[in-house]
């Protein structure tokens, strides 16, 4: 070993020394979000026994159940005027038996119809007043777009839904059965979908048929961490996700069950790992509201009735946190905001993680209309600058809405790298140092 003279060591620390000062100064981060939570929340959401979490369901009440118990471990407080963590409301199941369907004399196939209707008892015919609507449906129309209003009937309505489209009419006979819930009480009104050529003219008809309708009570979980800032106090700050998913689906390789790990038990876990990261943080000056939704699959009612629950001139933020479970098109340590032009939310998310290897992109799928396609958008149309933060892959993602939607298709890593991202950029948001644009409610289409 060589041996260098003393008077040589001391300069070498000296320079060191120096060198050492002129370095700019990083600020350390804060510790991320636990691993282990998420890796246990993820998992048992996700797991066989949850029985795919289908809204109204037994496995979506023993998901609710788990989340409650999250929260209460983390130390929440109920939502003011709640005396626990489930914001219960109904829902109306309608399911209608056809048991019979003539078109110009001719019976229809029970597989080429599909009965909508909020009559217990249907007699109906050509000549009860008022007249059916009579609706086409070509080739090229879309009806995935165009049915949504006719499922939850407020006229009596007759459907041609053009053969070429029997795929879609599937998805949609597939939808009606697998849920059947309505957030309103179902009108007396009828809508009948018929795969089939419009009838000539002039049409007569005849449909015989029972609805059984029933109330459902479903549920919200919604925990809240108060701000220490009493001059704060109605500047509230969401950070949600929805727990419920599909339920089951025609079995693949004899699996019926869908998980929904990625749609979005990674978003819902997301919500429980934010609120213990926060509650351990202890230093938020603005209180802090963590919801789990329900019915986000059917028809965003959990986020419907959780807005009428709250003044949205009072919540200054919201982060919905919707399919983080794999890598963003940008590569590990990204994700992307929806709806990033609408308000300066994203850019502050952007700004804040400045310095870190974390990156916020803006939306790079605007053809699938994401920002109205999850929960953000009941709260952005009223005004709050509500976002979805996501990682998905969607016009590849093969594994979305299938039994393949397993915890073990996700990368729990990168996952937690996100929502340690998230807790991170929203610290500006939760502290009240920063607050971001209102979105303009008249630009947010219905």
């Amino acid at each position: 070993m060589r041996k260098f003279p003393p008077f040589v060591l001391f300069l070498a620390l000296f320079s060191a020394n120096v060198y050492a000062q002129k370095k700019p100064a990083i600020a350390p981060l804060t510790a991320g979000v636990s691993a282990a939570t998420v890796e246990r929340i993820v998992r048992t959401l996700a797991a066989d026994d949850m029985q795919g979490r289908a809204t109204g369901k037994p496995g979506s009440l023993k998901a609710a159940e788990f989340l409650a118990a999250e929260f209460q471990r983390i130390g929440l407080e109920p939502l003011p005027g709640l005396t626990s963590f489930a914001q219960t409301f109904p829902a109306y199941e309608a399911r209608t038996a056809a048991a019979f369907v003539s078109i110009n004399g001719s019976n229809v196939s029970p597989d080429k119809l599909l009965l909508i209707s909020g009559q217990p008892h249907l007699n109906w015919t050509e000549a009860d007043e008022p007249a059916a609507r009579v609706v086409t449906i070509g080739p090229k129309d879309n009806l995935m777009k165009d049915v949504r209003a006719l499922l939850d009937p407020k006229e009596n309505t007759i459907v041609f839904v053009d053969p070429t489209q029997a795929a879609a009419f599937a998805r949609v006979a597939g939808y009606v059965k697998r849920g059947g819930l309505r957030a309103d009480k179902p009108a007396p009104f009828t809508t009948l979908l018929i795969l089939a050529p419009p009838a000539p003219t002039p049409l007569k008809f005849q449909v015989a048929a029972t609805t059984t309708i029933r109330t459902v009570e479903l549920r919200n979980v919604v925990g809240v961490l108060p701000g220490k800032d009493a001059a704060r106090a109605t500047e509230q700050v969401v950070f949600s996700g929805h727990y419920d998913h599909l339920g089951f689906l025609p079995a693949v390789v004899g699996d019926s069950i869908a998980n929904g790990a990625d749609d979005d038990a990674s978003g819902t876990t997301a919500v429980v790992a934010l609120a213990e990261y926060f509650k351990k943080k202890n230093d938020n000056a603005r209180p802090l509201v963590f919801v789990a939704f329900t019915a986000e699959e059917i028809g965003g009612f959990g986020a419907r009735h959780f807005s009428k629950q709250l003044n949205p001139q009072q919540v200054v933020a919201m982060f919905n946190i919707e399919m983080i479970g794999k890598q963003a098109k940008f590569g590990p340590n990204t994700a992307f905001i929806t709806g990033f032009d609408r308000s300066d939310f994203g850019k502050m998310l952007q700004d804040n993680a400045k310095g870190t290897v974390f990156r916020f992109e803006p939306d790079p799928y605007p053809e699938q209309n994401l920002f109205f396609r999850s929960d953000n958008a009941t709260l952005a149309r009223l005004g709050v600058p509500a976002h979805t933060i996501s990682t998905d892959q969607i016009p590849t993602d093969k594994k979305y809405h299938s039994v393949d939607d397993e915890v073990e298709s996700l990368d729990l890593p990168n996952m937690t790298a996100v929502i340690t991202a998230i807790g991170r950029a929203a610290v500006g948001i939760v502290s009240g140092q920063q607050t971001p644009t209102r979105i303009a409610p008249e630009t947010v289409k219905q």
